[in-house]
């Protein structure tokens, strides 16, 4: 019998003989197999080829040329943020890290829910026009390629109550990258051009969230608009289609004077020398003005217009939307789903039980149903154990914690098929009243540590430290370290999440609706089915059933 090192002997013979044949002659640089035979291979005797035909240096000697590595060392500055006070209000704060790069942006108080005396939508239109043309950028292109000559990249986002803007660069652009952030800030053009190109992808956008099977953005909008009916958080994110022809230049510059205030920004950076990024801020933010300071005929005059300050004014309610939610293309298996947010007021993220709701909310978990993992990705919460591995008609429901700086929503999301919407209401009704009962020692643990690594591992990101930063000293003044949150959420117990629970159940519930919902249960059923304490609707009780 051959073996494969006779068959590869034999392919060397016959290769050779061909090129000897094929050379006439010039083959001085031909191996034969008695060549090969003579090589001392490193598998035999330990020692590197005989033939090779380069040296390299040995691993254990410095590459000859190559500087010296530099490790990173923890230092105490590493672990403070600095925030100094500009004399126009402005707030700039920092913490330096070990590294070649660093991040640095914009966080304003701004946002959709201060749109109550403009068209609902401006916020959404900024986050489109964002690093587009300015004062001493011609173009998007322009500043584009000034980002790329240090390696840089950048971002706008927006949320309710806040507005980011955040670019990522080398080090050693820190100058030039807050050049364009006090550019793309303070003094864009808003061209027009630029107006109706973003019309037509907001256009685009809000057409392809109809077509989509995907409706967590359009629910999310719908369960603020039923928990804070026409105020503040209530008011859409989205912008309204008939609201597309109402936003134009002197709009957005208007709201722009108002809201992109020096006190309502913190210019924030992670990985820079305080000292330096304080006078490129100075140079850019207070030395420079804004556009609309520079050109009064921008801004449409507004004597008695000012920004809202009231508080959000959490109402409950319902919003449903009777229509045929898209199915997924391809061999997916899924059927048209019926989608069904129940909301309670939750906490602001300055209160003292809202690291209690945080735990309440990894406790509760969720996903879908043929979502991939362990323990780690949520399978033992109680939205999979309780919900998802009972009804086999469920095909989602995750729980959701949204805080702001005077108010919250809890809720929990679920999908089934339309033939059984009464019986999900019953499903998530019964799971948000127990979370106010029995609370296992494990479970609790559970959720607490699966908590506590997530907002470690999240913290190893720059540019989350970045945005932890901005929000934090835009809401307070000052960072919390994230020991204090670990600490805190190893103090929470289990009358704490009891207690919350039962705060929150004492709400008025908001109900958001949408797809095939005809037999969606009424609000006030869904409202007596929370106050009772095994959490049953009237006219359901005791007809729940596994297999229907």
């Amino acid at each position: 019998m051959k073996t494969r090192e006779d068959t590869c002997l034999a392919l060397v013979r016959q290769n050779t003989r061909g090129l000897l044949e094929e050379g006439r002659g010039r083959t001085s640089n031909l191996r034969t197999p008695e060549t090969w035979r003579s090589c001392k291979f490193s598998s035999q005797s330990g020692q590197p080829p005989a033939c090779r035909s380069s040296t390299q240096p040995p691993l254990s000697q410095p590459l000859p040329g190559i500087p010296p590595p530099v490790y990173a060392s923890l230092k105490d500055e590493h672990h403070t943020t600095q925030v100094t006070t500009l004399s126009n209000g402005l707030r700039v704060a920092s913490e330096n890290r070990f590294g070649q790069f660093c991040t640095i942006g914009v966080v304003i108080d701004s946002g959709s829910r201060y749109e109550v005396a403009y068209p609902s939508g401006i916020s959404h239109f900024l986050e489109k026009l964002a690093f587009n043309s300015t004062t001493e950028f011609a173009d998007k292109d322009k500043i584009l390629y000034e980002l790329e000559k240090h390696g840089g990249i950048c971002d706008c986002q927006s949320s309710r109550d806040t507005f980011v803007y955040a670019a990522s660069a080398n080090i050693h652009g820190l100058d030039a990258v807050t050049r364009v952030l006090g550019e793309v800030v303070l003094r864009p053009q808003i061209a027009i051009s630029e107006l109706e190109g973003t019309r037509t992808a907001i256009n685009f956008e809000l057409e392809t969230l109809s077509m989509r099977p995907e409706q967590e953005t359009i629910l999310t909008d719908m369960i603020h608009a039923a928990a804070y009916r026409q105020n503040t958080l209530g008011l859409p994110k989205i912008c309204p289609s008939e609201n597309l022809s109402k936003i134009d230049q002197s709009v957005l510059f208007t709201y722009l004077k108002h809201h992109y205030t020096p006190e309502r920004m913190v210019v924030a950076g992670v990985g820079v020398d305080h000292d330096t990024f304080v006078e490129s801020v100075s140079k850019y933010f207070l030395d420079q003005k804004p556009i609309w300071e520079q050109d009064s005929g921008l801004v449409i005059p507004t004597p008695g217009l000012a920004i809202d300050k009231s508080l959000a004014q959490y109402t409950g309610g319902v919003v449903q939307d009777e229509c045929e939610v898209p199915v997924y293309a391809g061999p997916s298996g899924l059927p048209e789903l019926a989608h069904l947010v129940v909301g309670l007021e939750g906490f602001p993220h300055q209160d003292p039980d809202f690291v209690p709701v945080c735990v309440l909310n990894m406790m509760m978990g969720g996903g879908g149903s043929f979502s991939a993992g362990g323990p780690g990705k949520g399978m033992y919460t109680r939205l999979y154990t309780n919900v998802l591995n009972r009804y086999h008609w469920m095909y989602s429901a995750t729980a959701y914690n949204h805080a702001y700086m005077d108010t919250g929503l809890f809720c929990i999301h679920a999908s089934c098929p339309p033939t059984h919407v009464s019986e999900m209401v019953d499903v998530i009704v019964k799971e948000l009243v127990a979370m106010a009962g029995m609370i296992g020692e494990e479970e609790l643990n559970r959720a607490k540590t699966q908590l506590q690594s997530m907002l470690l591992m999240n913290l190893e990101a720059r540019p989350v430290v970045f945005e932890d930063i901005g929000r934090q000293v835009l809401a307070t003044g000052h960072r919390k370290r994230p020991s204090y949150f670990i600490d805190a959420i190893s103090k929470v117990k289990k009358d704490d999440i009891v207690r919350v629970a039962k705060k929150m159940l004492r709400s008025p519930p908001s109900v958001a609706a949408r797809g095939g919902i005809n037999k969606l249960q009424s609000w006030e059923n869904i409202q007596a089915g929370l106050l009772h304490h095994e959490g049953k609707i009237p006219g359901n009780r005791g007809r729940l059933s596994l297999f229907r």
